[in-house]
């Protein structure tokens, strides 16, 4: 295995049950909640959808219980979610699905901790240990080559390889040192900067506060901007803020808020100004494009497979990344225990988690797409039309509440895109929303009165 972050771990945990596993990672491991080197992005805001966290319930049970134990949130949805679309304030919805909000730094902890837990684990961590290559052919992988702390260098043979090692993944290289092709790669960048800092929450919020959600409108004449407030452990608030190419948010403290109340709506840099910040730097990341290889449609070589962020890398204003390398972990351990250890398992695998990714990928690119110097060749017929379909659903949504919980299914990755073409749904899009648009952020007078909103 190689990376021992999210997806690393999780599908160790998967493989484990049927072969002894080596993860190797060029970092140390932290023993607490805390950053690390190879994971810059853990400083925004993540989502665990109710899709990802059922299925790391299902490989690591009485892991959501541990994370609630270490301060984490349950968030019902829609109920707890107050967001502001292109097409106006969505309702807060009887609860359907649910999301659970930590920092990342805590959630790769916790599923560490329950991953490792075992004495007698068949999971070996290799720490501060680089990849150097893979070994083998063009048809079948056999190990890796890697290099030690100390400079030495060394081979190890694997009856089975897979990458994990994130956005950074030298596979395609790799892949033509083997003589093999190399994926078919699409790359969407709309030049998004994002922009985090946290919070202490104001004192005497209601015990479940909601995610608060300002989306751009990547059809209108502007860069589109985002701002989330996130609940996380201890009180706080992580708050991260977004902008496209021309409208990008800065390091510098003194422009958070300012930032934040020339969102669409000021919500965001209105409950800020109620709170006090406690990172006294804005941490800044602008490697955010979505980048997708097809690996299932390449003539890979049998042994080897990509998983997570290497597979596929998101714009993370969805936060579907951390769910499609659980599903993905889920289905590996699903399909080897349908099919068995034999020829074209590993082919299998790679075609089965394609499904997990190409829900997320229509999600992040749907709106990226849209901004200018995103492609070469700006948003193919299909994403015109797909995107006009869900503009669709999104305004019907935001007074319909059958077509929000189709939405919502899909969003939280416990159904595919196909949920959203039933004849109830394509009917009530068609209808339109049945309720008038809301005037203003549905908070309830609870959460009014806490922050004097």
């Amino acid at each position: 295995m190689i990376g021992g972050g999210l997806t690393g771990m999780l599908t160790a945990r998967a493989l484990s049950r049927e072969a002894d596993v080596i993860v190797i990672d060029r970092d140390v491991l932290p023993d607490q909640p805390q950053p690390r080197k190879g994971l810059p992005q853990a400083a925004h805001t993540h989502l665990l959808w109710s899709g990802g966290a059922d299925a790391i319930e299902a490989l690591l049970p009485g892991t959501a219980k541990e994370l609630e134990t270490a301060g984490a949130h349950r968030i019902p949805l829609t109920t707890g979610m107050v967001a502001y679309s292109p097409a106006g304030w969505y309702r807060r919805w009887d609860e359907s699905h649910y999301a659970i909000t930590c920092s990342r730094d805590l959630l790769d902890w916790v599923i560490r901790n329950q991953v490792l837990k075992d004495d007698d684990s068949s999971i070996t961590v290799m720490q501060s240990t680089a990849v150097l290559g893979l070994t083998g052919n063009a048809a079948a992988v056999t190990g890796v080559t890697i290099r030690r702390t100390d400079g030495e260098e060394d081979t190890l043979m694997a009856d089975l390889v897979i990458d994990a090692s994130g956005k950074g993944s030298n596979t395609p290289r790799w892949l033509g040192d083997l003589g093999a092709p190399e994926p078919e790669t699409r790359d969407v960048d709309s030049g998004l900067v994002y922009a985090s800092r946290i919070y202490q929450a104001p004192p005497g919020l209601p015990d479940t506060w909601p995610i608060i959600n300002v989306q751009p409108d990547p059809r209108a004449d502007q860069p589109g901007q985002t701002g989330v407030i996130l609940p996380i452990e201890n009180g706080r608030w992580l708050v991260t803020l977004s902008g496209t190419r021309g409208g990008q948010p800065t390091d510098d403290p003194d422009d958070f808020q300012r930032f934040a109340l020339g969102l669409r709506h000021p919500i965001v840099g209105e409950l800020i100004a109620k709170a006090q910040p406690i990172s006294p730097t804005v941490q800044v990341t602008r490697m955010t494009a979505n980048r997708r290889r097809s690996y299932e449609k390449t003539a890979m070589p049998d042994r080897f497979i990509v998983l997570g962020d290497a597979l596929a890398a998101y714009n993370p204003t969805y936060g579907h990344g951390m769910s499609v390398a659980a599903q993905s972990a889920l289905t590996l351990e699903e399909t080897i225990q349908r099919h068995g250890w034999n020829p074209g398992l590993t082919r299998r695998i790679q075609k089965a988690v394609a499904r997990h990714v190409n829900t997320a990928w229509t999600f992040a690119t749907g709106t990226d797409v849209f901004y200018p110097g995103a492609t070469a060749d700006g948003p193919t017929r299909s994403e015109r039309l797909a995107a006009r379909f869900v503009d669709r659903l999104s305004y019907t949504a935001t007074g319909s509440g059958r077509v929000a919980r189709a939405l919502t299914d899909v969003m939280t990755l416990q159904a595919g895109p196909e949920a959203l073409l039933t004849p109830r749904t394509l009917v009530a899009a068609a209808r339109g929303p049945l309720k008038p648009p809301l005037s203003g952020p549905p908070l309830t007078p609870e959460e009014r009165a806490a922050v004097n909103y």
